[in-house]
């Protein structure tokens, strides 16, 4: 058992160093060409309206504020400043999803978004990202990349085509440090000894981000005032979760083997689902001892195994948001592919180790 065990981790790390690098090797490189267009393209914006300024920022060779959705596929959150005047309100009645309501409606006038407040006293989502999508179309016009950029049509995202080959999200954001939302407000669970209560108070200090976007659970049935609302985000407060042991080279070897092999049409599976996954993963898994490299095999066929259930049962619950539901409007004959996928996957790596030297 252990001789086999050592085989597969053996195996895994021989993927990490070879394709894991390679594909990280390639999404850097991307990245780069990427973001030199949109910061050219967000510069214009900010000569024409000052309260979009680029948070587009590189610090030690990583681009703060760009998440990879998938080797062609990227989102750029772009903070706006001055949340101040406004109250975060998420009362549970649209999962994932939460207002900001003006703290008094004589500071109406004292607010940077001042137009984009509604009737009701909220800051809306929708309009200050109808407003961002203008400005960018009219950037992409005139910055220097115009021949190889074009905004991508028939979204109310601001979506940017690049090259043909790359698609980039740009979603205007707040930062909310200091504050939790009630809705994530069960995490973590008493009985559940992972991640102690010194990283449970560095995560929540770390916050959230309320983003301007379509909302997973408002799909198709959109009022006025849920498009208004802002989706709530946890990319920093997951991922200092995910430090230490093994977890982040699981991860790259989960998000490795979904690009090569788990990228189905009507695309149910993305890397957030791994990396939500992972963190069901570390809960199961307290103990530090249980993420030493020793156990990536493990860890992984863990995972996968997980992750063939939630599909089956076409439901994966949000790690922060557990009434959000991950799958929502995904169809179900994709959900399926991807089972029966993720099952010849999950039996050929836990029966051959070797078979990792051809996926």
């Amino acid at each position: 058992m252990i001789a086999t065990q050592a085989k597969l981790v053996y195996q895994l790390n021989k993927y990490y160093n070879e394709r894991c690098q390679a594909r990280k090797a390639a999404i850097a490189k991307t990245i780069r060409e990427v973001c030199k267009v949109v910061s050219d393209v967000l510069k214009e914006v900010e000569v024409q309206e000052p309260r979009f300024i680029s948070s587009l920022s590189e610090i030690d060779a990583r681009y703060e504020g760009m998440e990879v959705i998938s080797p062609n596929e990227f989102e750029v959150v772009l903070y706006l400043n001055q949340m101040g005047v406004f109250n975060f309100v998420d009362d549970g009645s649209l999962p994932g999803c939460a207002v900001l309501k003006l703290s008094d409606g004589r500071k109406r006038s004292m607010s940077l978004w001042v137009e984009f407040i509604t009737a009701s006293g909220y800051l809306s989502a929708r309009k200050i990202r109808s407003r961002f999508q203008t400005l960018v179309a009219q950037a992409v016009d005139k910055c220097s990349y115009r021949d190889v950029v074009k905004m991508v049509a028939d979204t109310s995202e601001v979506k940017l085509r690049i090259r043909e080959r790359y698609v980039v999200q740009i979603t205007p954001a707040f930062k909310c440090t200091g504050i939790w939302p009630r809705s994530a407000a069960q995490w973590p669970m008493p009985h559940i000894p992972w991640p102690g209560p010194n990283r449970v108070a560095e995560v929540k200090a770390e916050g959230f981000n309320l983003l301007s976007k379509e909302c997973y659970s408002l799909t198709g049935k959109q009022s006025s005032a849920e498009s208004d609302a802002w989706v709530l985000q946890f990319s920093e407060a997951e991922n200092r979760l995910l430090m230490g042991g093994c977890r982040k080279k699981c991860l790259s070897v989960l998000k490795t083997l979904r690009d090569r092999h788990l990228e189905l049409p009507g695309q149910p599976l993305n890397n957030y689902h791994m990396k939500t996954l992972l963190l069901y993963e570390c809960e199961k898994h307290p103990r530090e001892t249980d993420w030493d490299e020793s156990c990536l095999g493990d860890r992984l066929n863990g995972i996968l195994l997980q992750l063939i259930s939630c599909l089956q049962c076409r439901r994966c619950p949000h790690y922060f948001l557990p009434n959000l539901d991950l799958f929502q409007g995904k169809p179900h004959s994709a959900l399926e592919a991807a089972a029966k996928q993720t099952w010849r996957l999950a039996r050929e790596i836990l029966t051959n180790a070797k078979s990792l030297d051809k996926l």
